[in-house]
């Protein structure tokens, strides 16, 4: 997805950008994600991310295991990744409908107490310098035994893909938009987001996957609907 904005940098990005915490959510730089925004204070978050001109919203996941029980507002996990809004549409019933594409992962410093109903914090993104250069390692991943976990999982739960587009995508893209698709939990979801490297993404996402497989044929579980 072309954005308008060349981001070449962690000092292109500000230190505090409003989060939205969500549970199994994994964006990736470049990757695509399509969000429906519907609560008061997300639809704040949003008008006032264009307001201040940056048009950002860090996605991060809550971490339930360390947050007090019903707390409405979560422990977040120590990682996530912002995005930049580029695309928005009204719904015409109070909704946002937008897409979200990835730009790099972050580091949380701290949670800011603030005056906005949304949730904001300071964050580094220096760690994940290799985040603003695409395509970074791709040549390190095992295309071949990635492409056969996925065929795999495929015939296991009776669902079609188009191979053509699979096979013409390159490595970090296809690495990505598979692993923020996958259908695994928040845990599965964050060690593939805190992956030092690409190569070691798609290894996680084998690994994942593989187990899963087994699991259902030794449980005999039904493939998914």
């Amino acid at each position: 997805m072309p954005i308008n904005i060349e981001y070449r940098g962690p000092a292109d990005l500000p230190e505090i950008i409003p989060v939205f915490p969500l549970p199994g959510a994994l964006l990736l730089p470049r990757g695509q994600m399509p969000l429906n925004i519907f609560e008061p204070r997300y639809l704040a978050m949003v008008d006032d991310s264009f307001r201040d001109g940056h048009r950002l919203i860090g996605m991060i996941q809550p971490d339930v295991a360390h947050s007090p029980k019903n707390s409405d507002k979560p422990a977040l996990f120590r990682v996530g990744c912002v995005g930049r809004i580029t695309q928005l549409a009204e719904s015409g019933d109070g909704r946002y409908i937008l897409e979200l594409t990835g730009v790099s992962r972050f580091k949380v410093v701290e949670e800011l107490e603030v005056l906005t109903a949304y949730r904001q914090c300071k964050v580094d993104f220096f760690t994940y310098v290799d985040d603003f250069t695409a395509r970074m390692g791709e040549d390190e991943v095992d295309r071949e035994a990635l492409l056969a976990v996925l065929a795999d999982f495929l015939k296991a739960n009776n669902l079609k893909v188009d191979w053509e587009g699979v096979e013409s995508a390159p490595n970090e893209a296809l690495v990505n938009a598979l692993a923020m698709m996958s259908p695994y939990g928040p845990a599965e979801k964050q060690a593939m987001l805190e992956a030092p490297d690409l190569k070691t993404r798609a290894e996680i996402l084998i690994a994942v996957t593989e187990m899963d497989l087994a699991k259902k044929r030794t449980s005999g579980d039904p493939p998914l609907q």
